[in-house]
């Protein structure tokens, strides 16, 4: 398995796996303008043949404060460490670059924990990072689940 930094020819594979999830509501769904937007952000696992199995975004928020977002892995590759590999290497990114933290939302609180975030209140966490839910179709009823790494 490769881990690399996202390509322009990756936005489909990315595109399928992220609203795939977003289809049966599991995560939100991203835009192709979004995603476009947001290449820099992002990892990619790619197996040896070329194919995309999984994807993971680091966006940074504010000082010293990150989002890991848009974390999707092939159904048939769960359970392999693929979501996990690609947490890691997002994590070391940010810390490369000086983030102290690190949160997601989420509807698979577990994944995360076990990665070493903890549960918080959406309170908890800097104004800063809602300026991007107001454009969210469950905006300002959110369900996603909340979680902090420091």
């Amino acid at each position: 398995m490769i881990y690399r930094k996202a390509k322009f020819q990756d936005i489909e594979a990315i595109f399928g796996l992220v609203n795939d999830y977003a289809h049966d509501g599991i995560m939100l769904a991203r835009s192709r303008n979004t995603l476009y937007e947001t290449l820099r952000d992002m990892v990619v696992a790619e197996t040896d043949d070329g194919r995309i199995v999984g994807v993971g975004g680091l966006h940074i928020i504010w000082d010293k404060l990150a989002e890991v977002r848009t974390m999707a892995v092939e159904p048939s590759m769960v359970r392999h460490g693929i979501g996990a590999k690609i947490v890691q290497k997002l994590l070391q990114e940010g810390q490369e670059l000086g983030v102290e933290k690190f949160f997601t939302l989420t509807y698979k609180p577990g994944f995360f924990q076990k990665l070493g975030f903890r549960v918080v209140t959406k309170e908890e966490l800097p104004h800063k990072v809602w300026k991007e839910c107001i454009d969210c179709p469950k905006f300002p009823n959110c369900d996603e689940i909340a979680l902090l790494k420091e």
